[in-house]
C-alpha cells in the first residue's frame, strides 16, 4: 500500500514548507531513538517520518511525489521515457530503501541533540546501534596469555541485514562470563561473552590457579624438592618440608592468572597429594612393620614406681 507522506506528518496536502518543517521537527523530537531507547516501534516511525520529510521538504521532490507517489525517486527516469505506463503492463520502478537516503538534519540535531554542525546525516546514523552479545569459548592457556577470535555477528534486528565475521582481541585474565566490548559499525554494538573451557591440570580460582602436587610418601615424611607445572608450560621447584601432611597447600606467588584489575598475577596453589608406595618387597614391608612397632612403643605409657602411703 502506498504511503501518504502528508498523513504521516499530519499536515494537509496544501501545507506550506514552513508547516511541513514544523511538523517534522515535532515528530522527530517525539520519536528520535535517543528519546525512545530500546523501542523498535519508535525507531520505525522515526524512519518513516524522515522518509516523508525527504519527499516533502523540497519543492521539486514534493512535485515529484505529488505526481508519482511512491515512485517519486524515479521521476527523472519516467519523464525521460515519456512518463510512467499505465497500470496494465506498467513498468513500476523499484523503491529505494530509506536506508540509502540522506537528509539534512543539521538544524534539528544541532538544536535538539547537540548535533555536529551542518552536514549530511543518514537515517541509520541517527539510530542508536543495536546491542548484541556473541559467545565464544577459549582455553585456560588463552585466557592466561590473551587470544584472538573470529566471531560471526547476528543479523541486524531492525534492518535484517546479514551479520559478518569480525576479529576480536581477547585480553589476558578473562574468566567465564567476562564481557569484551568490541563496538560496531554504526548498526550493531557487539559484546563478546567469554566461556573458559575446563582444564585437565589446573583449576581456576579467581585470579589464582590450583594444581595437584603428587609427593611420594618417603618424600613427604623426610622432606624433598619436587617440580610443579605452571600454566605457561614450564615447571618450578617446590621445597616440601619433612612431615608434610596430605592436602597441605603451598602458595607460589605470581604464578597464577593475570590480574583483571591492576598489574601482576595471582598465585599458583599447589595442593599436596601423598602417593602411597605399591608393590612392596619383603624388606620394605619389614621396614614398615618395624616403623609401626616403634611408633607403638612411643605411644605406650611410661611405667612409674608405686606410691606408698604412710604406714
Amino acid at each position: 500500500m502506498a504511503k501518504d507522506y502528508y498523513k504521516l506528518l499530519g499536515v494537509p496536502r496544501e501545507a506550506s514548507e514552513k508547516d511541513i518543517r514544523a511538523a517534522y521537527r515535532k515528530l522527530a523530537r517525539k520519536y528520535h531513538p535517543d528519546v525512545n531507547r530500546n523501542d523498535p516501534a519508535a525507531e520505525s516511525t522515526f524512519k518513516e517520518v524522515n522518509e516523508a520529510y525527504q519527499a516533502l521538504a523540497d519543492a521539486e521532490t514534493r512535485r515529484r511525489y505529488d505526481r508519482y507517489g511512491d515512485d517519486w525517486r524515479h521521476a527523472e527516469q519516467f519523464e525521460a521515457a515519456g512518463g510512467p505506463r499505465s497500470s496494465t503492463g506498467s513498468r513500476s520502478a523499484r523503491r529505494t530503501d530509506v536506508s540509502d537516503a540522506s537528509f539534512d538534519f543539521s538544524d534539528l540535531l544541532g538544536s535538539v541533540f547537540g548535533g555536529r554542525g551542518r552536514q549530511r546525516v543518514t537515517v541509520e546514523e541517527t539510530i542508536r546501534p543495536q546491542r548484541a552479545d556473541v559467545a565464544t569459548a577459549i582455553t585456560l592457556e588463552e585466557a592466561h596469555a590473551g587470544a584472538k577470535r573470529t566471531v560471526q555477528t547476528p543479523p541486524h534486528p531492525l534492518t535484517g541485514r546479514a551479520g559478518k565475521r569480525i576479529e576480536v582481541k581477547i585480553p589476558p585474565g578473562v574468566d567465564t562470563g567476562s564481557r569484551v566490548h568490541v563496538g560496531g559499525s554504526g548498526e550493531l554494538d557487539i559484546t563478546v561473552v567469554i566461556k573458559v573451557k575446563p582444564h585437565r591440570t589446573f583449576e581456576r580460582r579467581g585470579d589464582d590457579l590450583g594444581v595437584t602436587a603428587e609427593v611420594l610418601l618417603i618424600d613427604a615424611v623426610l622432606g624433598s624438592e619436587i617440580e610443579v607445572p605452571t600454566i605457561e608450560g614450564r615447571r618450578v621447584a617446590l621445597r616440601v618440608p619433612a612431615e608434610t601432611q596430605n592436602g597441605r597447600t603451598f602458595r607460589l606467588r605470581g604464578k597464577g592468572m593475570p590480574l583483571r584489575r591492576g598489574n601482576g598475577h595471582g598465585d599458583l596453589l599447589a595442593v599436596v597429594k601423598v602417593v602411597l608406595p605399591q608393590g612392596l618387597s619383603d624388606e620394605e614391608r619389614g621396614l614398615f612393620q618395624r616403623l609401626g612397632e616403634a611408633r607403638e612403643r612411643r605411644q605406650e605409657p611410661t611405667a612409674e614406681a608405686p606410691e606408698h602411703g604412710p604406714e
